[in-house]
């Protein structure tokens, strides 16, 4: 499993280099990335201001070696993230916060239901927004090889945002990714989708007002349809070719009208009609992470909102979690 792989090229990296000789190297790094920084118009006061901490965090690199997405089933998954215990949690935070939710869904056409989904899943409604420097958290994963690059972007822009005062860079606590706020936005998010809706001159993640039409707005942006279905749990015929199946969430391909897929789909007058013009696609979640998985069940006809969610978060399970929360939500507010 690529799983095992990861946890033995981890574990070969710190027996072949000592603590002191990886956070030599980190060091090393930073000099070297403090010039891309300044090429990249950040000025040297802010750089020393807000990396001089900056720490290699082995326990980011563990992590990300170490994702749920990458080691539950889809069942579990799913099961953990959208309990009774989560839809009771989201009820109250819903009528403590309704005139703000409600406001919000109204200007942005974006489903409360999906809100509150997004934020209880990914902090549990607020009350978990992560602990990790994320300052530190970027720099160590743009330090690591795996995915340099796409970090090392998120940091130049954290940065950029840091410098032109829109984010105080003293509040940035959040996840090991380097995600911020209720709704654990990337810096790329934060740059182009993050909104000072409260009108105070200054975009705070970690407050409801700013949090929620953030979220909004960026589900507006980027297509999210409110009347249009995310997914159906399928049983999926023997005879369905295998090229149609995606086990992947990096690109889904093969999509084709759902009228088409019809015909390989045992429970398909659970299926409404109205959705037969839709280009849909067919997951299959567990094939590439589970051993012995079956190869057709579960099975998935998703849509455009669903992949929507991916843009999120690039996880099967993740977007499969979202909209079976939020058809919960829609069955209780």
């Amino acid at each position: 499993m690529k799983l095992i792989n990861f946890s033995l090229f981890f574990i070969f990296i710190f027996i072949n280099l000592s603590f002191a000789d990886i956070n030599k190297e980190f060091e090393n790094w930073k000099l070297n990335f403090k010039k891309i920084a300044l090429q990249n118009n950040i000025s040297e006061k802010t750089f020393d201001k807000v990396m001089s901490d900056t720490k290699f965090l082995s326990d980011v690199i563990k992590y990300d070696r170490y994702q749920p997405e990458f080691y539950e089933d889809t069942k579990t998954y799913i099961s953990k993230r959208t309990s009774s215990k989560k839809v009771s949690l989201g009820k109250k935070f819903y009528e403590k916060n309704s005139t703000l939710i409600n406001t919000v869904e109204n200007e942005f056409n974006i489903d409360r239901e999906l809100l509150l989904a997004l934020m209880g899943i990914e902090t549990n409604f607020g009350t978990y927004v992560g602990k990790m420097d994320i300052l530190s958290s970027l720099a160590t994963l743009s330090f690591d090889k795996r995915r340099s690059e796409f970090f090392t972007n998120e940091l130049l822009i954290l940065l950029r945002l840091i410098e032109n005062e829109q984010i105080d860079y003293k509040t940035l606590y959040g996840s090991w990714a380097g995600a911020f706020g209720f709704f654990q936005f990337m810096p790329s998010t934060m740059k182009n989708y993050a909104i000072d809706h409260d009108g105070n001159g200054y975009i705070d993640l970690k407050n409801n007002n700013d949090a929620y039409a953030s979220a909004s707005n960026y589900l507006n942006q980027i297509g999210w349809k409110s009347e249009n279905p995310c997914f159906y749990k399928i049983d999926l015929s023997e005879n369905i070719p295998s090229k149609y199946l995606n086990i992947s969430a990096k690109k889904l391909h093969d999509k084709k009208k759902l009228k088409y897929f019809r015909k390989y789909i045992k429970n398909n007058d659970q299926i409404d009609n109205k959705f037969n013009a839709l280009k849909v696609a067919i997951i299959t979640p567990d094939k590439d992470i589970i051993p012995d998985a079956e190869t057709l069940n579960p099975a998935y006809i998703v849509f455009d909102n669903y992949e929507i969610i991916l843009k999120w978060n690039r996880s099967l399970r993740f977007a499969l979690a979202v909209c079976t929360l939020k058809d919960k939500f829609k069955n209780e507010l």
